[in-house]
């Protein structure tokens, strides 16, 4: 499955866990949109549903404010 072909996607999930996955997962989640990391791409799709274990996330900056989001559903999350 090429990258257009999950942008055409209606609604996206990624799973990941452990340590071993943790700077991708910054680089894909924070970072700017790369060929050298093309899952950062994903931060241009409309509806991306990721979840990580702790040790995924360890890397990323504003943990907190995506902890918050997944707490408090917005307006615009729902269907």
């Amino acid at each position: 499955m090429g990258i257009a072909t999950i942008m055409e996607s209606r609604h996206c999930l990624l799973l990941a866990n452990g340590a071993k996955k943790a700077d991708a997962i910054r680089k894909m989640i924070e970072g700017p949109i790369s060929a050298s990391c093309p899952a950062s791409i994903l931060q241009m799709h409309p509806r991306v549903t990721v979840v990580l274990d702790e040790e995924s996330a360890y890397l990323l900056t504003f943990k907190d404010h995506y902890k918050w989001i997944e707490k408090n559903e917005l307006d615009w999350q729902r269907y």
